[in-house]
């Protein structure tokens, strides 16, 4: 995930360097440090980067409601260059690359029933 739009103290909390998948009990973060790897908290899910981790996926969820709008807004016109298409395929890109890591920490911090351990979430490296 591109870091670009992220304090530079927001990209390197929690890095694990070249880990791909979080120990148990780690929530993996929606940013990544600035080396570009996953990061992730170890918390009881109440301290203060919670909370923050859980603001900036509530930001990324309306920007990408917002981009749902523009994308209907722009091809309902049919009336498109190729420059907007192409920005529009950019944004949705990122925007789908944002919630697809939302999925993944979202998931994975869900309880795995009782007696399957198969079930085990775990996130998919970062592409």
């Amino acid at each position: 995930m591109a870091t670009s739009g992220y304090p530079q103290h927001l990209q390197e909390v929690g890095d694990m360097g070249d880990m791909t998948h979080a120990t148990d009990g780690a929530r993996l973060l929606p940013w990544a440090s600035a080396d570009g790897n996953p990061c992730f908290l170890v918390s009881d899910g109440t301290g203060y980067m919670a909370r923050l981790a859980d603001d900036v996926e509530d930001a990324l969820l309306g920007l990408a409601d917002e981009l749902i709008e523009e994308a209907q807004r722009v091809l309902g016109a049919r009336n498109w260059t190729s420059g907007e298409l192409h920005l529009l395929a950019v944004e949705l890109t990122e925007a789908l690359t944002a919630m697809r890591l939302i999925a993944e920490s979202r998931g994975a911090r869900l309880p795995v029933p009782h007696g399957d351990p198969g079930t085990a979430r775990s996130p998919s490296p970062a592409p």
